[in-house]
């Protein structure tokens, strides 16, 4: 079983960056497909970015295409996701997990169901 913990949250101004890590133990993440979600208060758990095992494809919301880079280091078991240009709404709690289907390539919709792994997130505010 592998555990995730995510990092790098903090409070930002619009317009700012952060890099988010999220480090796992356990086991090794390199025959994973993995990803980001996000949680705003009163909604829910939305899709961010996925990336595969090897780190060769990504996938990203439209609402993050273009500012957020998701990317990943197997040596180091780490995942992590680069936001720039940060907006009011992009203000959640950000948790990396595993795909558990491994489904990357055939997957048409990334719900939370079929991920796993979750780890406790971390907190990104930004301010307008």
């Amino acid at each position: 079983q592998v555990q995730l913990v995510e990092s790098g949250g903090g409070l930002v101004q619009a317009g700012g960056s952060l890099r988010l890590s999220c480090a796992a133990s356990g086991r090794t993440l390199r025959t994973y497909d993995m990803a980001w979600f996000r949680q705003a208060p009163g909604k829910e758990r939305e899709f961010v970015a996925a990336i595969t095992w090897s780190g060769g494809s990504t996938a990203y919301a439209d609402s993050v295409k273009g500012r957020f880079t998701i990317s990943r280091d197997n040596a180091k078991n780490t995942v992590d996701l680069e936001m720039n240009s940060l907006k009011p709404e992009d203000t959640a709690v950000y948790f990396c997990a595993v795909d558990r289907q491994s489904a990357f390539y055939t997957r048409h919709s990334y719900s939370p169901a079929d991920f796993g792994s979750w780890g406790q997130g971390t907190q990104v505010t930004v301010s307008s």
